[in-house]
C-alpha cells in the first residue's frame, strides 16, 4: 500500500466512529455515505451496480458466497450441477466438493490445455440445461492465463446457466468495464491491486439476490446477503485501490510492466537453457506474472537459497502449507519433477529495472 492510502484509511479509523448500520444518528449517516462512496467506486471498475456489491473478507468467502449461496435454489429448480475447471482456485475447488457431498450437486470438470485456456468445445459438450453455474477464473493466479470470458459466456447462456468468475487477478491485466455485461457474478480481492488485505467482494446482480442463502448469519445486512458490520476503513482502502487504478494512465503502467516482465523472462534465458515458460505466452497472460520451471532443480531448495533477499513462490499462497506439487501445473500436462522444478514470480507496477537485475544476479549465482 502507498502513503496516500495508508494516511486515507489512517484518518477513516481515527475519525469514523459510527456503524454505518445505524440508521438513527448523524454518525451512522455519515459512515453510511463513506460506505456507499466506497460501493460506487468498486461497482464502477466492474460495470456494475452499487447494489449489487457486497463486501466480504477477500475473494476466499466470495467465491465461498457464490458457490454455496446458490445451493438451495439450485436444489430447488433442479439445476443441481456445476461445471468448473481443473486450475481454478483452490476455494473454488473445495467449494464444488462441498457442493457435491452436502448438497448432491454433480460437478464436472473441464479441460483446459497446456496454455490454461479452457477448452470451449469441451464446455459447448458438457453445458446443459440442468448446470447451475459455471465457474472459470478471469486471471489465473499461478500461471497468469486470460481466459476469453465473453466466448465461454455466449455458450453459458445459451442453456440458461449461470457465469461466476474470480476476477481477483484481471484488474492489473484487463479492461473490466464492461465485465458485468456478460458475467453473473465476479469476486475481487482488494489487496490484489495494492489495497489492504482483509476486504473483498462479490458482485451479484440484483435480479439474482433474492435466491441467495448467506453463508454468515446475523442482523441481515448487505440485503440479507452478509451479515456484519461493514469494516469502513478496509472498505475505503479497497476503492482507494480501485480509483488509483481507474485514474491513473494504466495502458501505460500494463505496457511497462509487461515490459519488464518480458525483460526478466529473457535475462532469465540468458542465466539458462534450462529455464522455461510453463503455461501461455506472453501476450496472453497476467502482465506481471512469470511460472518458470528450473529443469534438473528443486525448486523450494532454490527458494530458500534466495531468502532474505527477493521473494518467490512454488504455488499458490493459498495452499500454503500443503506438501505437493502445484495442481494447477498438473492439470495444464506438467509431469509431477516438472512441477516441483517450478517457480512463480510476481512483477507489479512498483517493480523496477533494478529490482529484475538484482534478482537476476541472485538466481544466476544460485545455479
Amino acid at each position: 500500500m502507498n502513503e496516500k492510502m495508508v494516511q486515507a484509511m489512517t484518518n477513516f479509523m481515527r475519525d469514523s466512529v459510527g456503524n454505518p448500520h445505524s440508521t438513527d444518528h448523524f454518525f451512522g449517516w455519515e459512515s453510511a455515505k463513506l460506505l456507499n462512496d466506497a460501493t460506487q467506486s468498486i461497482a464502477n471498475l466492474i460495470g456494475a451496480y452499487a447494489e449489487d456489491i457486497i463486501f466480504t473478507s477477500g475473494a476466499t468467502e466470495a467465491n465461498n458466497l457464490a458457490l454455496l449461496g446458490l445451493a438451495e435454489y439450485g436444489a430447488s429448480i433442479g439445476k443441481q450441477r456445476l461445471l468448473v475447471s481443473p486450475i481454478e482456485h483452490k476455494c473454488v475447488l473445495e467449494s464444488a466438493r462441498f457442493l457435491k457431498e452436502h448438497y448432491k450437486f454433480t460437478i464436472d470438470y473441464l479441460s483446459v490445455g497446456a496454455d490454461g485456456k479452457l477448452d470451449l468445445e469441451d464446455l459447448q459438450s458438457k453445458i446443459s440445461d440442468d448446470v447451475l453455474v459455471v465457474s472459470v477464473m478471469a486471471v489465473n493466479n499461478e500461471i497468469g492465463t486470460v481466459q476469453n470470458l465473453q466466448s465461454i459466456a455466449e455458450i453459458v447462456r445459451s442453456k440458461d446457466a449461470l457465469l461466476h468468475t474470480d476476477a481477483a487477478q484481471a484488474p492489473i491485466t484487463m479492461e473490466l468495464g464492461k465485465l458485468c455485461d456478460s458475467v453473473d457474478l465476479v469476486s475481487l480481492s482488494s489487496h490484489k491491486i495494492g489495497g489492504p488485505s482483509g476486504i473483498g467482494a462479490l458482485c451479484i446482480m440484483h435480479d439474482l439476490q433474492g435466491n441467495f442463502r448467506p453463508v454468515i448469519h446475523g442482523g441481515g445486512q448487505q440485503s440479507g446477503i452478509r451479515s456484519g458490520t461493514v469494516p469502513i476503513p478496509l472498505c475505503r482502502g479497497f476503492a482507494f485501490a480501485v480509483e488509483q487504478l481507474m485514474n491513473s494512465d494504466i495502458q501505460t503502467a500494463r505496457k511497462n510492466l509487461h515490459g519488464l516482465t518480458s525483460h526478466f523472462l529473457n535475462r532469465l534465458s540468458e542465466v539458462s537453457d534450462s529455464i522455461i515458460l510453463n503455461g501461455p505466452s506472453l501476450t496472453d497472460r497476467h502482465f506481471g506474472n512469470l511460472n518458470v520451471r528450473f529443469e534438473g532443480y528443486n525448486a523450494k531448495e532454490l527458494i530458500l537459497k534466495w531468502q532474505p533477499k527477493f521473494a518467490a513462490s512454488t504455488g499458490s499462497a493459498c495452499s500454503s502449507g500443503i506438501e505437493e506439487e502445484s495442481y494447477v501445473l498438473r492439470a495444464i500436462g506438467l509431469s509431477k519433477e516438472q512441477a516441483q522444478a517450478s517457480i512463480r514470480f510476481s512483477l507489479g507496477f512498483e517493480t523496477e529495472l533494478a529490482d529484475v537485475e538484482d534478482a537476476i544476479e541472485i538466481i544466476s549465482n544460485s545455479l
